[in-house]
C-alpha cells in the first residue's frame, strides 16, 4: 500500500481562489465533488497531472453523503445473474478496506430464513459472493441455526406472517462514513499536489476550435468569477450532469433518469449488537437493510422515480411509512413515526440509454460519454466502484488524447489518515476512529474534551478541525458531513448548531451577522431531516 505524499492542512480559502486567479493552466479541471469528482481527481492528481477540482456546494452535499453506508458487492446483482459486476465490486469492496481501513470496516449481515427452502438458496448464493471475491474476501459466510440466528440478531422477528423463523446465513460486507471517505479524499488530493475548492460552481465551458478547454465558475460564497483553462474538462456531477452537458450543447439528450431513495435513523436498542440484518425481498422487490451506524439504526432503502433535481430533495410520507411498515414485520420491537431521530433522502444518476454512438458503457452501472467537442462526462455507479470508475474516466481520456499516457497508480494507494494503519481496527466505525493518523493533532486542539453533540462525537476540537483541515465553511458542512449528527439526530444536531456557528466564526474570521445566516441556512435544510 503507497502513502501519498506527507500532508498538511490545505490552504485557507483566500489562497485557494488565488490559485484559480494564478493558474495559467491545468491538465484536469472535475466539475463536481461527490463520490466520482473526488475519485477522479485524486486518480488524476496521482499520476502526475495537475488537477483541480470545483464543487458548487460542499463535497459530498449531494447523493454521495446520503448512501446506506455500505461498500458492497451487491447481493442482489448476483441474484440477477450479473456476475461480472458482482465481481468487479467485490475487487474494489476489498481495495477499500485495504487502502483506507480508518473508513471502511466488515460488517456482518444476518439473512433470515422463514421458508425452509431459503437458507439453502441463500447460503449456496452467499458462498459464491465469497468466492467472487477471492483474496481479498472480507470473511467466510456460514449458515445459522434458528438459536444462532436470534444470537446474531436479537431483535429479529421470530415469526413473519405466520412463518416461524427457520434459521438464517451470515455472511460480510464492507460498512463505512460516505461523507467521510468524502472528505478523506479531498484531502488525499491535496496531499498529491492537487486543489479542491468547494462552494465555487461551473457556470459554463470555454471553447477554442470547436473544442473545450476550460471553465467559466463563480465563488458561490464572495461572488468572484473565474475563466479556468484545462486540457482536459470532466463532469462528474452525479444526476446534475445534463445541465453541464447543455452548457456546450443546449440539445443534450437527457442521460439520467433520477431515482429517490430514503433512509431512517432510530435508536440503536432496536439492533443492538455488531450484526446487520438484511431482509432480500421487500413488497416492492427491493432489499431492505436494518444497519448498525454510529451508535444508532438506519433502515432503508426505497426507490422511487423523480423527475426533478433538488439538492436537499424531502423524504415522501410514503417511503417512511414502507420502510416502517417493512420493518415492522421483521423486528421484533416495532419502530413507529415517533421513534425516528432523523430521515434523509438522496437521489441515484440511474443511466438511460441516449442513442448517442459515442457513448461508452463500462458496466452497467456507470456511463462514460465523450462529446464531440472533446467534454467528459460520467455517471452512474456506486461508492463502492468509485475508485474504478474513476481509472476509467482518466483512461478514457487519454485514448481521446485529451491527456498524455500515464498509469494508474490507484488500486494500492492509501487514502489520508491511512498511515500505519492495519485494516479491522478494533474500535472501527466510531466517529475520531474515521480522523485514522489524524486524531492526535485533532486531540491536541482547544476543546477536545468539549462534548457538543454526545449521540455523534462532536466536540469544540472536531468543529475546529474542520475548519482549519477539512474546508468546512458553514455549520452545515460540520453537523452534516464533517460529523454526521444532523443525518443521526437532527434535534441534537439544531441544539449544538449555535456554538458549532460561534466556534466556526472564531476559526474563520466572522461576525456575528454570519452566525445568524449560517444558522438560518443549516434550519432551512434541516427541516428536511424530521418527520412532519
Amino acid at each position: 500500500m503507497n502513502a501519498p505524499l506527507a500532508s498538511a492542512a490545505p490552504p485557507d480559502r483566500n489562497r485557494l481562489l488565488a490559485t484559480l486567479d494564478n493558474t495559467h493552466s491545468w491538465d484536469v479541471i472535475v466539475i463536481g465533488g461527490g463520490a466520482t469528482g473526488l475519485g477522479t481527481a485524486v486518480d488524476a492528481a496521482s499520476r502526475g497531472y495537475r488537477t483541480l477540482l470545483i464543487e458548487g456546494a460542499d463535497f459530498a452535499k449531494g447523493t454521495s453523503s446520503k448512501a446506506t453506508k455500505l461498500v458492497h458487492g451487491g447481493v442482489r446483482y448476483l441474484a440477477q445473474g450479473n456476475i461480472s459486476l458482482v465481481r468487479e465490486a467485490l475487487h474494489e469492496r476489498g481495495l477499500l478496506n485495504r487502502n483506507a481501513p480508518h473508513l471502511v470496516w466488515p460488517l456482518g449481515f444476518v439473512v433470515p430464513a422463514y421458508n425452509l427452502l431459503d437458507q439453502p438458496f441463500y447460503g449456496v448464493g452467499l458462498k459464491m459472493y465469497d468466492m467472487l471475491a477471492g483474496k481479498l474476501n472480507l470473511s467466510p459466510s456460514r449458515w445459522l441455526s434458528r438459536r444462532d440466528t436470534l444470537a446474531n440478531a436479537p431483535t429479529l422477528a421470530e415469526s413473519v406472517n405466520g412463518r416461524k423463523l427457520k434459521g438464517g446465513v451470515l455472511y460480510y460486507d464492507g460498512q463505512f462514513d460516505d461523507a467521510r471517505l468524502a472528505v478523506s479524499l479531498m484531502r488525499t488530493l491535496f496531499d498529491l499536489g492537487g486543489t479542491a475548492v468547494n462552494y465555487v460552481r461551473a457556470t459554463g465551458l470555454t471553447m477554442t476550435g470547436g473544442k473545450v478547454d476550460g471553465v467559466t465558475a463563480q465563488d458561490a460564497i464572495g461572488g468572484a468569477n473565474f475563466t479556468l483553462r484545462a486540457r482536459c474538462v470532466v463532469n462528474a456531477t452525479g444526476v446534475w450532469v445534463d445541465a453541464v452537458r447543455r452548457m456546450e450543447d443546449k440539445n443534450a439528450q437527457t442521460m439520467v433518469a433520477p431515482s429517490q431513495g430514503v433512509h431512517l435513523t432510530l435508536p440503536r436498542d432496536f439492533l443492538p449488537g455488531n450484526r446487520a440484518i438484511l431482509i432480500p425481498k421487500t413488497d416492492d422487490g427491493r432489499v431492505l437493510f436494518v444497519v448498525p451506524w454510529n451508535g444508532h439504526t438506519i433502515v432503508g432503502t426505497t426507490d422511487t422515480p423523480r423527475d426533478d433535481l433538488p439538492l436537499d430533495p424531502q423524504a415522501g410520507a410514503q417511503d417512511v411509512d414502507f420502510i416502517l411498515g417493512t420493518a415492522a414485520r421483521y423486528l421484533s420491537r416495532k419502530p413507529t413515526r415517533d421513534d425516528v431521530t432523523s430521515v434523509w433522502a438522496g437521489l441515484r444518476p440511474l443511466v438511460k440509454a441516449t442513442g448517442e454512438a459515442s457513448t461508452k458503457t463500462l458496466s452497467r452501472e456507470h456511463t462514460i460519454l465523450v462529446s464531440k467537442a472533446g467534454l467528459v462526462t460520467v455517471t452512474g455507479g456506486k461508492w463502492t466502484t468509485y475508485r474504478r470508475m474513476a481509472q476509467d474516466v482518466v483512461d478514457t481520456a487519454i485514448q481521446h488524447q485529451l491527456l498524455t499516457q500515464a498509469s494508474c497508480r490507484t488500486e494500492s494507494l492509501a487514502l489520508h489518515g491511512a498511515a500505519d494503519l492495519a485494516p479491522s481496527q478494533e474500535h472501527a466505525g466510531t466517529p475520531d476512529s474515521y480522523y485514522g493518523s489524524d486524531l492526535a493533532a485533532l486531540k491536541a486542539l482547544p476543546g477536545a474534551d468539549r462534548m457538543l453533540v454526545k449521540s455523534s462525537g462532536l466536540s469544540e476540537a472536531h468543529v475546529r478541525f474542520a475548519a482549519r483541515f477539512e474546508l468546512a465553511r458553514s455549520a452545515e458542512d460540520v453537523l452534516a458531513r464533517r460529523n454526521r449528527a444532523l443525518f443521526l439526530d437532527s434535534e441534537a444536531a439544531m441544539l449544538a448548531a449555535p456554538e458549532v456557528a460561534r466556534i466556526l466564526a472564531e476559526e474563520l474570521g466572522h461576525d456575528a451577522a454570519w452566525q445568524q445566516r449560517t444558522l438560518q441556512d443549516l434550519a432551512a435544510v434541516a427541516a428536511h431531516y424530521r418527520l412532519k
